[in-house]
């Protein structure tokens, strides 16, 4: 029978959010394809360091059970060339991280082919194609590679923190805001309190991570947190818009416009998601960051 990725927590990632691969792309930006595939060449057998995205794919892979069929697949979706790409797989099998699937274009973007690998998270330091992935249905985010990477406090535990408005739950009430300013807002959240907030493109990530929590016999547990500019009363909406999902996040942070960085730093995830550039650049020196470019504050 043909291989089938059918049941699995398909995560597609470039090459530069797996791996820092800074200084070769520095060299790729200021001079041609060519000097960079050399360079890469030359360094087949030289490790590339971990990226921004490093510890969530190891940790991801930790919730497969050796013998067993995987739950989670994590491939690699990039524009580098093939030469480049055998370093990619090369460095990660340095690492003891299974990852056998990838496809590189170089220089093409390579989303197109998010919906043959069936896959329900793409990671890439290329805003275009994070961009077309959200458009095209897959949960997506914008990797910085200059962000902090993730603490090694807890190596048995993979931490996820969410943005709420326009990343788990639609945009609804965030256009409320944008145009009618807070008090608004907050007359239309309570008004519609005990109505489910339309689903945002990483609503079905979170149960994908929490179908991966309820498998018995898992060596890596799970924490979440909802990381949001929400406050008391907007806050209760957020909370039955979960419940009425039958998903669990096991921290809220309801921060009424707190900057996020400092309580993200404490909470120490592997990986944040967020849809406003202010919140992803406030987090960006404390943990790893991706911005997702959905909703009114992107257009």
């Amino acid at each position: 029978m043909p291989a089938s990725l059918d049941g699995r927590l398909v995560v597609a990632l470039s090459s530069r959010a797996l791996f820092d691969f800074e200084e070769e792309n520095q060299l790729f930006e200021n001079s041609d394809d060519r000097a960079y595939m050399r360079l890469q060449q030359q360094r087949l057998d030289e490790p590339a360091k971990p990226g921004t995205a490093f510890s969530l794919a190891r940790k991801l892979l930790a919730f497969n059970t050796p013998g067993q069929t995987p739950r989670v697949e994590v491939v690699v979706l990039s524009r580098n060339d093939p030469i480049s790409g055998m370093r990619v797989f090369r460095s990660a099998q340095h690492y003891g991280l299974t990852i056998e699937r990838g496809v590189f274009t170089r220089g093409h973007s390579p989303w197109r082919y998010l919906k043959p690998l069936k896959a329900q998270l793409f990671l890439s330091t290329n805003e275009d194609d994070v961009r077309s992935a959200l458009v095209a249905g897959v949960a997506a985010a914008r990797v910085f590679p200059q962000s902090a990477r993730a603490s090694a406090a807890y190596p048995d535990e993979l931490r996820i923190a969410f943005d709420g408005d326009a990343v788990l739950f639609s945009d609804e009430a965030e256009q409320i805001y944008q145009r009618d300013g807070l008090d608004a807002f907050q007359e239309h959240e309570i008004a519609r309190k005990l109505t489910p907030l339309p689903a945002g493109p990483f609503k079905q990530v979170l149960h994908e991570l929490q179908r991966l929590q309820d498998a018995p016999a898992v060596p890596m547990r799970l924490r979440t947190a909802l990381v949001t500019a929400r406050s008391a009363p907007a806050h209760e909406r957020a909370i039955r818009t979960l419940m009425d999902w039958d998903v669990e996040v096991d921290e809220a942070m309801f921060l009424g416009g707190l900057p996020k960085g400092e309580f993200l730093r404490e909470f120490e995830p592997d990986f944040f998601f967020d849809d406003q550039h202010g919140h992803i650049q406030n987090a960006v020196p404390h943990v790893p960051a991706g911005h997702v470019a959905m909703g009114v504050t992107n257009r």
